[in-house]
C-alpha cells in the first residue's frame, strides 16, 4: 500500500482532547479503507505564519498513514466537511520517516528559535557624521515645517 504523511491544523479553541477526537475520527476513516495510521505526533499549539479564519495560532497533528487511495480520500473528505479543522494537508511519500519529526525533535532540545544575546555595546560603532546626500534639518523648535498648512496660504 501507499504511504502518505498527513498534517492538519485544528481550530485554537477546541482542547488538546478535542483533537484526539478528531484524529480517532480520522483513524476509523483511514481503517474502514483497510489502511493504518502508523504514527500520530501532536506538534502543540503553535502560532500560525498568516491568519486563518480569524485565527493567530492552531492545533497541529502529523499522521502518518499506510492507506489505499480511496481511503485518505474519504479522510479528507471529512477533514473538508468538519469545521474544527482550518488546514489540511495530504502528501504521498516513498517511505515513512521512522522516530520523532524535526518539529518534535527541536521541542525536545528546547531551541525552538535562536535566542540573540544582549546587543552589543552601541559605542564602538564608527561616527557616521553628518550625510551630505541629505539637506539641513528642519528647526526642531516648533516651527511650521509645511505640514500643517492650510492650501491657498503661501503668501
Amino acid at each position: 500500500m501507499p504511504y502518505y504523511e498527513s498534517v492538519f491544523i485544528a481550530r485554537p479553541d477546541i482542547s488538546s482532547a478535542q483533537v484526539d477526537g478528531l484524529v480517532e475520527t480520522f483513524e476509523k476513516a483511514i481503517a474502514g479503507g483497510g489502511g493504518s495510521i502508523q504514527k500520530k505526533e501532536y506538534w502543540g499549539l503553535r502560532n500560525l505564519a498568516y491568519r486563518i479564519k480569524k485565527n493567530r495560532k492552531g492545533h497541529y497533528m502529523l499522521m502518518n498513514i499506510d492507506a489505499p487511495a480511496n481511503a485518505v480520500a474519504e479522510m479528507e473528505r471529512q477533514m473538508r466537511i468538519n469545521e474544527d479543522v482550518m488546514r489540511h494537508m495530504t502528501l504521498r511519500v516513498d517511505e515513512l520517516e521512522e522516530g520523532p519529526s524535526v518539529i518534535i525533535q527541536n521541542k525536545d532540545r528546547g531551541d525552538e528559535r535562536p535566542r540573540r544575546g544582549p546587543r552589543p555595546d552601541r559605542g564602538d560603532r564608527p561616527d557616521r557624521g553628518d550625510r551630505p546626500d541629505r539637506g539641513p534639518r528642519p528647526d526642531s523648535d516648533g516651527g511650521d515645517s509645511g505640514r500643517n498648512r492650510d492650501k491657498g496660504d503661501d503668501a
